[in-house]
């Protein structure tokens, strides 16, 4: 998520990238550390009201952040940094017992308030953005995640308006195998934490991120639902993994 700041003189793009996105260069970006290279995609949305008020953000070295794209609601795609080098989008945040996100991920934003819903253009831009890179990478869809799985205690987006369904349906991210009943002698935090949220990370953020990429629709405590859902997507998540046979 971008924070929001006064807008400032937009900038022109100088040259279209190998994907045929607008080439608008960050100065905010660094060397992959350790040797790491992206073993993840991170999904974010900006929090603002325009793509050019987040390009300008993005691209301020006064604020320190960045991401790789950015995605307008038009279906335009902004390059900001090179897919080899680390854009400066997760912040602190822990998937997979993994740290440093941003040393092992590719970010990318989308321009929304959160309020609004993602239209298809976006979707469909994005859409095709994600198979290029999974493929570039050799990326699986297992290790496509929101900003929110990765910092639930500090982050919300893409949020519980993003189509997580419409992604997985076209192998470009992962959902549940249905559900089954889990029974209760595992406690959810344990579910929660083999999935890859942060064990460091309360219980109630946890549940909160995973409910808003889940299942949107679920309020209130914690419940059986839950504890049944966040079993199928854990065997989703070990399967995919390669940790267990389907």
């Amino acid at each position: 998520m971008v924070t929001a700041s006064p807008a400032a003189g937009t900038r022109h793009p100088i040259a279209l990238s190998a994907n045929n996105a607008i080439w608008h260069p960050s100065p905010n970006f660094g060397e992959r550390r350790d040797g790491l290279t992206p073993t993840m995609v991170v999904l974010h949305y900006t929090a603002m009201a325009s793509s050019a008020a987040a390009l300008d953000r993005l691209c301020d070295p006064a604020y320190e952040v960045s991401a790789h794209y950015l995605i307008g609601r038009n279906g335009s795609i902004w390059h900001m940094v090179d897919e080899a080098k680390r854009a400066w989008h997760a912040g602190a945040g822990r998937w997979n017992g993994q740290q440093d996100i941003n040393s092992r991920s590719i970010g990318i934003e989308l321009t929304n308030t959160g309020a609004e819903p993602f239209g298809d253009l976006q979707m469909s831009a994005l859409e095709g953005l994600l198979r290029g890179i999974l493929q570039r990478w050799a990326i699986r869809p297992v290790d496509v995640i929101g900003h929110s799985d990765m910092a639930p205690d500090r982050k919300i987006d893409p949020g519980p308006r993003f189509d997580w369904a419409r992604l997985a349906y076209q192998g470009l991210a992962i959902g549940p195998l249905g559900t089954r009943e889990s029974g209760t002698e595992v406690a959810l935090d344990e579910t929660l934490n083999e999935i890859g949220y942060s064990v460091d990370t309360d219980t109630s953020a946890n549940l909160a991120a995973f409910r808003a990429r889940f299942c949107p629709w679920r309020r209130g405590p914690e419940s059986q639902v839950d504890h049944d859902l966040a079993a199928a997507v854990a065997d989703r998540f070990r399967i995919d993994r390669g940790l267990a046979q389907a």
